[in-house]
């Protein structure tokens, strides 16, 4: 059986690999339909079976696989290998990668049928696939980076798609210079896993963190720093980066200038969820670092509140759905620093299907506007577009929490983990995530409501050829409408507050809030009804109201709001003045040291002194020596018997 399952966890990673590869090497041969359909059948045949794998190892009991694949080399005893890790953590994660991309594959086809650079795409977006499920099955520190890395070329790919849009080509560098400060600290961490632990296995490493645990390093001459805390802060770190936490979340609302698809499967199900997971995975070393965890919490209670502020003054349909994902990847990086990790990543699993439907969603009316984004030119848009407006309201109920919808139980769960944890900061996260209810409840129903009701405020010729979408494009909206509903209260009780994850998760009993947390809880139906008695649920309803308000029936109060605070509005408008500090600080820096350098250093050292130096020290030799050269036979014999003198004197010396 074993034997069996390796081959199919080959064939899971392979299958998306070898149509990115048809698609992308021979889709101008082969044709649209062939490529598409190239890489939709390699992705549907990883999520088939990773659904079941998923039934195997979760609900049938198999056997967790942990081995390796493919010996790259081995270099003074260290192995560097290709090995998958399959456990519980693992399998859930497969499913969610695998679904939402295949969603997102179907999606495509419809979105992208007049674009130029069809084929191209879908090869990306299944390289995309193979990329990350490289880096979740991923048994050891190499072979993550390599996954790391590769979500990360992928997404510059596709954020720059449109590469004859000059916005788009600054959004995919931006992307790539910000992840590459986040991946430069994730480099740090893993050589000193390297160098403290003599591994990069997984197993190796957290057999040996008792060992490790405890012992110091001097970073500073005469300051003692834990070995710990340094190397989980600085794998953070590379969590930030790509899962966008603060001050590293500045790419993530430009890569909106990549297609819808694009968009749905990095905020979903990909590139962003990537640091949750790496950061879940290493709980065996986290959870030794109370000082690492109090780090992770604070990040990601300032993700979650602030970038929420953002949603409410965007816009554009996509920024706003772009924003509640940099707030809700701030929800799971709270549950993470509160050690409710099975917390997080449940939530990463609800999320990935309901952010992934709103973005599809707001694709969906992209096209039927004529690629308009600007919802002030939207509305009532209701009656035109049933399906896409009765899955964007299914989606919206999702995110805010709605009691009994798949995001409430997730993010119901993480609030009450961190009104129990004891952790450092944890009194601020509280705060921020339950005024993050009432603020995704607000920018969530304030996009609904502009969108899809009220006055119609579209142009003539858009009004008369509005209509809803292809089928091609509604449908995978439907299908991911299903789990944003049931996903939740199906598996709250076993990935929350039950064994369900076994061992792929290790929490200290000092800091298991979920164990507390789990004592109220007698059912998913319970917590439901329970529900509609507590806090957040009446921040999130108030948050509705508010929006309904403001922007149906006095739509003049946000105007009065952003004129008298005018300048609370630019400061959210230039979303903290962040992109301008960065260009002012460390690109203008940056310029600045590198004009330095190449005066102080090219100009002025290698062309002033080495190079032109050299030249006029030469042409200055040659100046003196060429008197020598008279063309007299007299001379030359003279200076031939100078010379002899000279070296029989130092010879009798």
């Amino acid at each position: 059986m074993t034997d069996n399952m390796e081959n199919i966890y080959i064939w899971i990673v392979l299958s998306p690999l070898i149509g990115a590869i048809i698609a992308g090497f021979f889709g101008q041969r082969i044709g649209r339909s062939a490529s598409h359909w190239a890489t939709i059948i390699g992705v549907a045949v990883s999520c088939v079976l990773s659904i079941y794998v998923f039934k195997y190892i979760n609900i049938d009991g198999g056997e967790i696989f942990n081995g390796t694949i493919y010996k790259w080399m081995e270099v003074d005893g260290l192995s560097l290998e290709v090995g998958f890790l399959v456990d519980q953590l693992t399998s859930m994660m497969m499913v969610v990668v695998t679904f939402v991309s295949l969603m997102v594959h179907i999606y495509t086809i419809g979105y992208m049928k007049e674009d130029p650079g069809y084929q191209r795409f879908f090869s990306y977006i299944s390289l995309f696939t193979f990329s990350m499920l490289m880096l979740v099955m991923s048994n050891n520190f190499m072979q993550l980076f390599f996954g790391w890395e590769a979500v990360g070329l992928v997404s510059y790919l596709l954020i720059g798609f449109w590469h004859t849009k000059e916005t788009a080509i600054y959004a995919n560098m931006k992307a790539f210079l910000v992840n590459r400060v986040g991946d430069f600290g994730f480099l740090l961490g893993i050589a000193g896993v390297l160098m403290y632990f003599g591994s990069l296995d997984y197993a190796t490493v957290f057999a040996g963190v008792d060992k490790v645990n405890g012992q110091t390093m001097e970073i500073i001459p005469g300051s003692d720093w834990s070995v710990m805390t340094v190397i989980c802060i600085s794998l953070f770190i590379g969590a930030m980066g790509k899962s966008a936490q603060v001050p590293l979340h500045v790419w993530l609302p430009d890569s909106m200038e990549g297609p819808t698809p694009i968009s749905a499967l990095i905020h979903a199900a990909t590139m962003v969820t990537a640091g949750i997971f790496m950061v879940t995975r290493m709980s065996p070393m986290f959870e030794f670092s109370e000082t690492a965890l109090s780090f992770v919490l604070v990040i990601g209670a300032i993700t979650a509140l602030f970038m929420g502020f953002l949603g409410l003054v965007q816009n554009d349909i996509k920024r706003v759905v772009a924003y509640s994902t940099l707030s809700q990847l701030g929800y799971m990086t709270v549950a993470l620093g509160a050690s409710a990790y099975a917390a997080g990543v449940f939530h990463l699993m609800t999320h990935a299907f309901f952010k992934a439907l709103l973005f599809l969603g707001a694709g969906s009316v992209i096209i039927a506007m004529h690629h308009e984004q600007d919802m002030r030119k939207m509305g009532g848009l209701r009656k035109y577009m049933p399906f896409t407006w009765i899955t964007s309201l299914i989606g919206s109920l999702a995110l805010i929490g709605t009691p009994f919808f798949a995001g409430f139980y997730s993010k119901d769960s993480i609030i009450l983990a961190v009104q129990q944890s004891q952790i450092a900061g944890s009194g601020f996260a509280y705060f921020a995530v339950l005024a993050g209810v009432f603020i995704t409840a607000l920018y969530s129903f304030r996009m609904y409501f502009l969108v899809f009701h009220g006055k119609e405020r579209m142009d003539e010729h858009t009004r008369e050829h509005l209509h809803e979408t292809d089928k091609v494009v509604w449908v995978p909206l439907v299908l991911l409408a299903i789990p944003s509903v049931f996903i939740g209260g199906a598996y709250v009780m076993d990935m929350v507050f039950g064994d369900f994850f076994g061992d792929a998760i290790f929490v200290l009993p000092q800091h298991d809030v979920l164990a507390e947390v789990g004592k109220g809880v007698d059912s998913w139906f319970g917590m439901g009804m329970h529900a509609f008695v507590t806090g957040p649920f009446f921040l999130a309803a108030a948050g509705v109201g508010v929006a309904w308000f403001f922007y149906m029936k006095r739509p003049d109060i946000p105007e009065w709001f952003e004129q008298k605070l005018s300048f609370v509005h630019k400061v959210l408008v230039n979303k903290y003045f962040a992109d301008k500090f960065n260009e002012v600080v460390f690109a203008a820096g940056s310029v600045g040291i590198g004009k330095l350098f190449w005066k102080m250093g090219d100009e002025k050292l290698i062309d002033g002194l080495v190079v032109n130096g050299s030249a006029k020290t030469v042409g200055y030799i040659s100046s003196i020596v060429r008197h020598v050269q008279t063309g007299y036979l007299y001379h030359y014999a003279f200076a031939m018997i100078i010379g002899l003198i000279v070296l029989m004197g130092l010879f009798v010396l």
